[in-house]
Formats: C-alpha cells, sequence, structure tokens
C-alpha cells in the first residue's frame, strides 16, 4: 500500500474530540461477577471432571488473575517442584497427586501452575498467526541439514521469540555425553540455546515473553523453568532452562570459562543489522567454531543462526562459507587455540564499553617530550611484533576470492552434482566441487538462508515542510497535536538522541500537561534508555489506565527487539547520539550525528506493529533522502583497545587474521595495541598480561577496568572510593540539566556542600557518599541538591554489584566511607591517571589547554566545576565537540603526575 506524506505541524488536521467521544473510545471493564470467578477458580484447581484441551474464555480470565498471584509466591522453594501436574481425562485430582508429596503441597503446585499453562494457550492461536509460523518446518529443516542458516525476518515477524521455541525440541539439541581427545575427560555438550540481543531490555523483555508462551516460570524463580536470561549484573537461569536470552557481551564473557560453547547446541544471533563491536567478534568466533575440527565440543557441531530485518545477508553468507575454505583459520574459537586454561573459573559478567568512531581529516599526532616518543616507539615496536602486514592480509583475501570464483564455473565432480544455494531474494544456483580438500566435514554449500515476509500495517509518514532547529521543541508540540487530535487508544513513541534530551522533554511535557482540560484524556509521560534502572524499564510494558494515553521518550534503545504494545503514533528527531574515536590523535568525541534510511525505516516500522499507525519525522522529505543508506558499522568507527583485549583474553593472538566481517582499518588496530601496552594489559612480546587477564574480567572500559586495579594496589588503597566515582560515570548526568538563570543560581548555591576544588571526580564522590548516608528520604535529598533521583538509583546498583564483585575477588574488605583529604583526594587522582594518562591536557601561557597527546586546543566544559578557572594541568573522562572541542569529567592534577602514569 502507497504511503501517504504530509507536511504537518503548520498545516495538519483539525479535529478536536468531544468529552462524550473520548468517552466512547475507552473501552469499559466487563469481568465475570465475584460469585462466577469463585467457581471457576475452584474447577481450576480441582479438575474432578474431565477436560477438554481448549480451555474456556471463563478459565482463561480466572487463570488471568492467579497468575498475578502466582508472581508473588515463590513455588521454587519448595524441593521436588515440578513444572507441570496435568491429570489425565478420566482422573480424579486425587489420582494426579504423585504420591511422595501431601496432597496440599501437590494441589497448591498445581493450582500455580494453571494459570502458566493457561496464558500459554492463550497466547497460542496468537503465535500460529505470526507469519515465521509458515516457515517453521522450512527452518527446522535447514537446521538439520546444515550447522548454519541466515534468517531474513521483516519488522513483526516473530523470529526473536518463535524461533527459539521451534529449535528446543529438536533431535540435536540434547545434551549429549562425550569424551574429549586431547585431555581424557568425559563432558556434557548441548542441551541449551543462546539468544543474543544487542540491549539487556531486549533480552529480559523477549525472555519474560517466552517464558509466558511456553509456559513456565522465568529464570531462576523455579528449578524446572526452561527459560531464562544474562545480562550485565543480572544471571537469571535454572539447571532446566532450555533457551537462554544474553546480551552480546555477556555471551563474550562466558567464552573466557567455556571457549567452545559446551552448554549449548545452536547459538543465534539477533539483530545482526546493527553491527556493533560484540555482535562483529562474535560472528567470528562462532564461524571458527562451526567451520573448525569440533575437537573441544567431541565432534558435535554447534549450529548458528543469523537472524536479522535489514542486513545483507548475502554478505553473511559469503563470510560464513569462507570459514570453510583451507587455510581459512577454522581451527576454533580462539583463531589458532582456544582460550588459556586459567581462565576457565572467571565469573560472568558483560564487559561494556562506548561505540566510537574514527575521523580522517585530522592532524598527525606530536610528542610532546623526547621521554614519551621513546616510550610510544618503544610501544610501536610491540605492535609490529604483534601484527602483520596487512597487504599480506588483503592478498590472501584476494587470493581466496579468486579461488571462490573459479569454483564457481564448475558443475560436478565425479558425477555428483553439488547442492543448490537459496539466496534472500529469488533462487540462484552455485555448483561448487565435491571434494575431499574443499570440504572438512560436508558439502561446500555450509549454509541455508530463509527469508520470512513481515506483519507490516500501512504506516503514514509525515513530514516537516521546513528544517526544525530545535527538535525538543518540535518533538513537544507534535506530542500534544497528536493526543489533542487523534482519537483513542494510541500511544505515542518519541526518539531523541540521549538520557539528556529525554529527561528534559520528559520535564516539558509533564508541566504542559498539567494545564490540559479535564475533558481531555490524561497522558502517562515515561522514560526509555539504557542507564535507566530495570524495574523503570519495564514500567513502559504495562498498560496504561483507563482514559490515559501513553508517550514514551526513548533513545534508539526502542528501535529494534523490543516491541511497545499499543503504540500507533512514532515521533521521530532524526539524529542519534554517537560516539567517535579519532585514531591519529587518540581523543573520544561525542556527537549528534543523523540517523541512516535504515534505522529511520526501522523507527517507523515501530507504529505499524499492531495496528495501521504514523510517523512523524521532524525533518524534510528530501533530508531523508540525503542520509546513508546505512549506518557505518561500530568497528569502522571506535575505539578498539577493548575489542583487542577480549580477543587477547579469548586465546586470540593473531589479530590482523581474525575473521572480521568489516576488517578495521591497521592504524585503528595500532592506536588500539599501543593504549593495552601503556596501560599494562600487554606485555612486551604482545602477550595479554596478568593486569590485562584481571581487567578483561571486568564489566567496565579498558581505561575504568584499570583504574580499579590500580585502586586495589596497596600504596594507593581506594577501591570503595574509585567504585563510588566510576558508578557515577556509568550514567549519563547524575545532576539535573537546568535551563533557566535563576535555576542555575539556586542549585549553586544547594550542591556548595558537594562541590570539590579538585574537579568534578572528587564532586561525584561526595555525592555519592552524601546521598548514601541519607536514611530518611533520599527522593527528597536529591531534589533538594538539583540531583536525578533516578539517577542517583541507577548508580547506587552499579555501586553494590561492583562492590560484590570486588569483594568476591578480595579487592575489597569491609571498607567505610572515609572523609575525603588531601592525601586520599591525591590518591584517588593518581589512580585515575593510571586509566586517563592519554586524557589530560596542559595550561599553555594564552590560557588555553592543549592536549598531552596530539597538541588539540580543549576547553572546560561549562558543565564542570572548574569551568573558569586556571589549573597546571587537567585530567578528563571525554572529549565531546558540539560549538567547539571540550573536555567534560574533569579534575585538576599535576604534570609530574603525568609524567609517572606515562612512564617518562
Amino acid at each position: 500500500m502507497p504511503e501517504r506524506v504530509h507536511n504537518y505541524l503548520d498545516h495538519g488536521p483539525k479535529r478536536m474530540q468531544s468529552a462524550s467521544t473520548w468517552d466512547r473510545e475507552v473501552p469499559t471493564d466487563r469481568s465475570p461477577g465475584s460469585r462466577k470467578r469463585k467457581r471457576e477458580h475452584i474447577s481450576e484447581i480441582f479438575p474432578l471432571r474431565p477436560r477438554s484441551n481448549a480451555p474456556s474464555q471463563g478459565s482463561q480470565a480466572t487463570a488471568e488473575g492467579l497468575l498475578k498471584e502466582s508472581n508473588s509466591r515463590n513455588p521454587t522453594s519448595r524441593k521436588g517442584y515440578k513444572h507441570e501436574h496435568r491429570p489425565k481425562n478420566g482422573t480424579t485430582a486425587r489420582q494426579a497427586l504423585p504420591s511422595s508429596r501431601s496432597s496440599t503441597n501437590a494441589l497448591t503446585s498445581q493450582s500455580l501452575q494453571s494459570p502458566l499453562k493457561a496464558r500459554a494457550n492463550a497466547l497460542w492461536p496468537l503465535r500460529k498467526t505470526l507469519p515465521v509460523w509458515s516457515h517453521a518446518s522450512e527452518i527446522r529443516q535447514g537446521m538439520r541439514d546444515k550447522d548454519i542458516i541466515l534468517l531474513v525476518g521483516e519488522t513483526g515477524s516473530g523470529k526473536s521469540t518463535q524461533v527459539p521455541q521451534m529449535l528446543a525440541n529438536e533431535p540435536w539439541c540434547k545434551s549429549q555425553p562425550v569424551t574429549l581427545k586431547s585431555s581424557g575427560k568425559t563432558v556434557n555438550v548441548g542441551g541449551c540455546i543462546a539468544i543474543t540481543e544487542p540491549r539487556r531490555v531486549a533480552a529480559i523483555t523477549l525472555a519474560r515473553r517466552v517464558a509466558e508462551e511456553m509456559g513456565t516460570p522465568l529464570g531462576s524463580s523455579s528449578p524446572a523453568s526452561k527459560v531464562g536470561y544474562s545480562v550485565r549484573f543480572d544471571n537469571s537461569t535454572s539447571p532446566s532452562t532450555k533457551i537462554k536470552f544474553l546480551t552480546e557481551g555477556m555471551l563474550l564473557q562466558e567464552i573466557l570459562r567455556d571457549p567452545w560453547f559446551t552448554q549449548y547446541s545452536a547459538v543465534i544471533v539477533d539483530e545482526v543489522h546493527e553491527r556493533g563491536v560484540n555482535v562483529d567478534l562474535i560472528l567470528g568466533f562462532v564461524r571458527n567454531i562451526a567451520a573448525g575440527r569440533l575437537e573441544g565440543r567431541g565432534g558435535i557441531p554447534l549450529k548458528v543462526a543469523v537472524m536479522s530485518a535489514t542486513a545483507e545477508m548475502e554478505r553473511l553468507d559469503s563470510f560464513f562459507e569462507d570459514g570453510f575454505l583451507p587455510g581459512s583459520n577454522g581451527q576454533g574459537p580462539g583463531q589458532t587455540k582456544p582460550a588459556a586454561d586459567n581462565l576457565e573459573n572467571a565469573s560472568d559478567v558483560e564487559s561494556e564499553w562506548s561505540g566510537i568512531s574514527s575521523s580522517d581529516d585530522d592532524n598527525d599526532p606530536q610528542d610532546v617530550t623526547c621521554k614519551l616518543g621513546d616510550k610510544l616507539q618503544k610501544s610501536e615496536t610491540v605492535v609490529q611484533e604483534e601484527s602483520k602486514d596487512v597487504s599480506t592480509f588483503s592478498n590472501s583475501y584476494e587470493a581466496a576470492t579468486t579461488k571462490i570464483n573459479q569454483l564457481d564455473n564448475y558443475s560436478s565432480v565425479s558425477g555428483k552434482q553439488s547442492k543448490k544455494v537459496t539466496q534472500m531474494k529469488g533462487e540462484q544456483s552455485e555448483n561448487l566441487p565435491h571434494t575431499n580438500e574443499m570440504q572438512p566435514r560436508r558439502s561446500l554449500a555450509h549454509v541455508t538462508t530463509c527469508f520470512i515476509e513481515g506483519r507490516q500495517y500501512p504506516v503514514t509518514i509525515n513530514y516537516t515542510p521546513e528544517p526544525v532547529h530545535n527538535f525538543v521543541d518540535a518533538a513537544l508540540r507534535t506530542i500534544f497535536k497528536i493526543h489533542y487530535q487523534e482519537p483513542m487508544p494510541g500511544d505515542i513513541l518519541v526518539f531523541l538522541t540521549g538520557q539528556e534530551t529525554v529527561e528534559s522533554l520528559e520535564s516539558l511535557a509533564n508541566e504542559y500537561a498539567l494545564g490540559m482540560s479535564r475533558e481531555v484524556p490524561k497522558m502517562l509521560i515515561l522514560s526509555l534508555f539504557a542507564a535507566l534502572p530495570q524495574a523503570a524499564q519495564q514500567r513502559v510494558f504495562q498498560p496504561a489506565p483507563s482514559r490515559t494515553r501513553k508517550v514514551i521518550l526513548a533513545t534508539n534503545i526502542a528501535e529494534t527487539s523490543v516491541t511497545v504494545s499499543g503504540v500507533r503514533f512514532v515521533i521521530d528527531c532524526g539524529k542519534a547520539k554517537i560516539k567517535q574515536f579519532r585514531s591519529r590523535i587518540g581523543l573520544d568525541s561525542l556527537l549528534v550525528k543523523p540517523i541512516s534510511r535504515s534505522a529511520a525505516i526501522q523507527r517507523k516500522g515501530r507504529a505499524g506493529r499492531e495496528a495501521p499507525g504514523q510517523c512523524y519525522r521532524l525533518y524534510t522529505e528530501q533530508s531523508y533522502l540525503d542520509l546513508q543508506p546505512r549506518h557505518t558499522p561500530e568497528i569502522l568507527r571506535c575505539d578498539l583497545s577493548h575489542a583487542i583485549l577480549t580477543l587477547k583474553a579469548r586465546g586470540v593472538d593473531d589479530i590482523i587474521n581474525f575473521p572480521f566481517l568489516d576488517h578495521p582499518p591497521r592504524e585503528a588496530l595500532e592506536k588500539a595495541l599501543m593504549q593495552l601496552y601503556q596501560l599494562g594489559a600487554l606485555a612486551d612480546t604482545g602477550k595479554i598480561s596478568e593486569i590485562g587477564q584481571q581487567m578483561a574480567k571486568l564489566p567496565l572500559t579498558v581505561s575504568l577496568g584499570r583504574v580499579l586495579i590500580a585502586a586495589a594496589e596497596p600504596e594507593l588503597d581506594c577501591v570503595s572510593e574509585v567504585i563510588d566515582i566510576i558508578s557515577c560515570l556509568s550514567v549519563e548526568n547524575v545532576f539535573l540539566n537546568l535551563t533557566s538563570e535563576e535555576k542555575k543560581e539556586e542549585a549553586q548555591l544547594a550542591r556548595r556542600e558537594l562541590f570539590r576544588r579538585e574537579g568534578d571526580h572528587l564532586t561525584l564522590l561526595m555525592t555519592v557518599q552524601a546521598y548514601a548516608a541519607e536514611k530518611t528520604d533520599r527522593k527528597a535529598w536529591a531534589e533538594r541538591h538539583f540531583v536525578s533521583h533516578r539517577a542517583m538509583q541507577a548508580v547506587m546498583d552499579v555501586r553494590k554489584q561492583l562492590r560484590a564483585q570486588c569483594q568476591q575477588n578480595k579487592a575489597l574488605n569491609g571498607h567505610q566511607a572515609r572523609q575525603v583529604g588531601p592525601e586520599l583526594a591525591n590518591s584517588l587522582l593518581k589512580c585515575f591517571l593510571k586509566g586517563f594518562a592519554t586524557n589530560t591536557a596542559r595550561l599553555m601561557p594564552d590560557g588555553s589547554y592543549k592536549t598531552i597527546m596530539g597538541n588539540q586546543t580543549v576547553a572546560v566544559h561549562p558543565s564542570s566545576g572548574l569551568f573558569g578557572k586556571k589549573v597546571e594541568a587537567i585530567m578528563y573522562n571525554e572529549f565531546v565537540f558540539t560549538t567547539k572541542s571540550y573536555a567534560r569529567g574533569v579534575s585538576a592534577v599535576q604534570m609530574d603526575w603525568i609524567g609517572e602514569a606515562l612512564g617518562v
């Protein structure tokens, strides 16, 4: 259906609804009477008569009520809890009870299980209507015949929730005992399916939905649970888990202790089109395992499913097929060898780092001192010993491509016809030779592809007649325009750039909503971004109260995977916040940049998941046509230090020849290796050091990980305080972003007791300690000091988890909060210089600051406590560019401290 395009804001339709119209649009509650509910409640718990397989409408409604009650209880605490006690037709309740248990406990267990099964039965007809179910037999057969399948599923096809359930009961998805030839040990291989998601909110939400559809408890709530999830600081699984949703970082962490994925029969990589660094690393690891000799799995193959909505599957097909060619490093998870044996007991914590990007139009870096130049020259020597010439890699790749093209001309060998490979669009025959040299284990066509049609309702697109200068103001006006002119039901999803814009628009919308007439339905404003606590994130998935329109203000976290029910209107600002890494000067920059056309299509699709909808784009149609077709993969625009540390910790020593889907530039690899060497994560030989092993286990960036390790050294001994500061740096902004000058002056007076003259790091420490010391009303304390209570809740959560992890590693032994004197302040700043020595700048005679690395002019950000002050040298957390180059998160340091940290 062709999309209708309108200009709005100035030329939109004028349809005002009366009070009676609003009331008619809202459905009323028609639940059955209490007597009928009690009768159906008893019939569910005591099935004394034969029941049909299909539950009645009343029993489903009763089961929904019981489900809420069962969530408040814990049926898993009882030993011997079983997932299913369904009596057969014709049996009484007493005959159906297990003999080893009293009747009371058995009936209670059965009553708790009934709501789960009733909910699953109610969802079954809806699942059958999803487009992916028409391809169920094709997907199952494809995974039986091949080890790798590429699933191209359009938005709304149901692939993320249904494909794991289709494969969970396959014959190959069972735990099998095998004896490893290398060690002679007998291990169990397989039995579980891993599904990776780019974000934790998607992993948790999908796991909860799949658990409902399977009629099983979720995660660690029951030993009989079949579905679980694992995200940073939250592992909710059971011994019976068959389907496990993970963030990509968590799966990479599991390689530390299980380099062959022996726990899993299959790994499903979802949302590949986002092309984050983690997903590129996972694709390389699973390709090496699937195409390797499988000695670490006892010869049992690892099934791999790659799912996406917009990715170029032809490239992925070639990527995986190339892994089966001779000399393609298909040896195992670590390319040449698995991870070291001493990593088997590594803890399951998720590695996180920011995606950043490189720019080619910067000046070459300049060394500040001869000593620093000697240090960098030594680092470059390590890099040269570590890396091979990229031209060698390119020649090898071209030779392999030529070989593939030559193989295309073959039609048969020894009278055996090769198999056809089905492509995403149409069918193309690829005749390949059937020789033992070219196929280590199977025929050369190792990958199968399946295209799944989506279920997308028509979406009307509305563009602005002219470019929008302030998208926050335009989004505010568009929200109320929709609310006043469009009938209920229909929730609104707004895409913004980051936490600051989300909280700013939330404050404005709530303020304007107070002035609405009583005849107009209410508005429920909710936020959704990565740093939000899990409980607050889940609020957006709950239905809105009666006669209330839900408005979700989200970052790009809501683009894919997550489906918010009830959304009919999408407002797209057309921009996203992207971190960039300029490798030539070694600086991070944070920019708000236009999104790609594929991202715009994904955002538009959120409005048409459940019914016809509308998408309001806060940019012109020509601006949309000028967008890039796809965004640049993160691995080509980011700091690779954490990615390389991840590879090194998992046994990959030949970084250049690791199978990247898009190979990063040589300059970026050298800069990352040099940074790791300066941090002490790499030894002189290029191998990972003991410090590097510890850094790889932490769910922090390499710089923050080095800071935390340095804090545990006896001469510094400030682990507890460093954890407090790192916890604050895990959120975007602890202090509220104020706009009016009056509020800014009032906030400055209220925060006076928190500010420290040393800079922002000590100010964050004082804020955390004061908030933690408040025992009566922390929310009121945060309001008095103009501190974000929601951000501080996230800070306290990260603080708690980091403390628990450090106590487990015996790096923290019950440290209590100490008064921050000059000696402790100096120790803290020296700790941070261990990880941020390259993020420093010195004061110039003209009053400006120039960076130590790169000699770039930088100014202190106005939000910093050191803004307008002049000190000998500064250390900063990040380099941002708005109207000019700014340093954020600034503290005053001494030049000799910087030289000591750099080893000069």
